[in-house]
């Protein structure tokens, strides 16, 4: 569990390290990808996307890795980024939890702000973890953080497959809210051509029916996109929802 000073945290934006272009061969496995570089040569990266990433994995695509050179690494490139057609797409989902932290910390979440301590990965529940926890003396908000890279026709959707963990977290939210604290349930979504983000009913109609429960009782929903070019990327600006 990491604690800090919500309001110490500086410079929330998170800069690449140096990103070869490539393009993608196939995905597979859920954790690898084949990538042809630029020079001809095919390697294997490391893909650090739990999800399905629908619409975000078509073989053929520009995609840009990044290089790790750590003995204890197996793959020594991780993917990092997928050019669409409306816009780059950051697929690495340790990003949205990071973001989120900075910026919650640097002021830049105005529904987040007033808290004195941040804490991540806290056990709560049964059996799970929250993302971040918000605390300001006896006051505590849970944040459950989620990687939306899904969009079609201008609206961001999640979960781009059926999600049992997702639907977990969000009963368990309720349970926090009956406790009397706030909770909140967080998309970030990777990318910048999203006009409104919806829950993904065509996909998971089980996890829209329980999100429209939860909002019925007491969780808040918050959906921010991005700024993101293959020099950083940044938490941007707010995105409506339609439920």
């Amino acid at each position: 569990m990491e604690k800090v000073k919500a309001r110490g945290i500086k410079d929330y934006v998170l800069r690449w390290p140096p990103l070869l272009p490539g393009k993608l061969i196939k995905r597979y496995q859920r954790f690898k990808a084949d990538v042809r570089l630029r020079n001809g040569h095919a390697v294997t990266a490391l893909c650090p996307n739990t999800g399905s990433m629908l619409g975000c994995s078509e073989p053929g695509r520009t995609v840009y890795l990044s290089r790790h050179n750590r003995d204890n690494r197996k793959l020594k490139y991780t993917w990092e980024i997928i050019q669409m057609p409306g816009s780059l797409v950051g697929v690495n989902t340790t990003v949205p939890n990071y973001l989120v932290k900075r910026a919650i910390g640097d002021g830049k979440i105005k529904e987040l702000e007033g808290f004195e301590d941040l804490c991540t990965e806290v056990k709560y529940g049964k059996n799970s973890r929250i993302d971040i926890l918000l605390e300001n003396g006896e006051e505590k908000c849970f944040v459950e953080v989620k990687n939306c890279t899904l969009v079609e026709n201008g609206v961001a959707y999640f979960p781009d497959a059926v999600t049992s963990r997702g639907l977990r977290h969000l009963v368990e939210l309720q349970r926090q809210v009956k406790k009397g604290h706030r909770s909140v349930m967080f998309y970030l979504v990777q990318r910048m051509d999203a006009k409104k983000f919806r829950p993904a009913d065509h996909i998971d109609e089980s996890y829209g029916q329980e999100l429209r429960k939860a909002l019925f009782r007491g969780v808040e929903i918050l959906a921010y996109d991005v700024y993101l070019d293959l020099e950083g990327i940044s938490l941007r600006a707010p995105v409506p929802y339609e439920l």
